[in-house]
This record gives C-alpha cells, structure tokens and sequence, in this order.
C-alpha cells in the first residue's frame, strides 16, 4: 500500500525544501512540492537502474532529496 497522494505532496515538499535550504536555493513553497515529488520520481527512476529501491516515508523523504538536489543542480546548468 503506498503513501497516497496527500503523504506524497506533504513528504515532498519537505524534501523539496531541504534540497532548496543544502542547495541554496530562493523557491517558494509550490515549488518546493513540485521539485520533492518529482525529484523523488527521478531518483526512484535513477536508482532503479543500481537496484536501489527506497520505501516508506523515509525512503521517499531522500528520495525526493536526493532527486530534488539533481533537478536544481540541473537547471543551474541548463539556465
């Protein structure tokens, strides 16, 4: 059973918001979520691919971390 979408937003944004505080990074809170959530889909992508998989809240929490860290190093470098 997984976290459910409400979970998702909440566990996201927190990691979307330490990913933006380690990576000194000026976003609002919107997009904090936004960069938790997918940067935890990325990750979850990325990792699959050495055979990590990350589950439950804590495992969501740096995967979003993780995932938002690379989403905002990735548009420093694209913008």
């Amino acid at each position: 059973m997984g976290m459910g979408w409400i979970g998702s937003i909440i566990v996201g944004g927190f990691a979307g918001w330490f990913a933006s505080r380690f990576m000194a990074s000026n976003t609002g809170v919107i997009m904090n979520i936004i960069l938790g959530i997918v940067g935890a889909a990325v990750a979850g992508f990325l990792f699959g691919f050495l055979g990590v998989n990350f589950s439950g809240i804590l495992g969501y929490l740096i995967a979003g971390f993780v995932g938002a860290v690379i989403l905002i190093w990735a548009g420093r470098r694209l913008f």
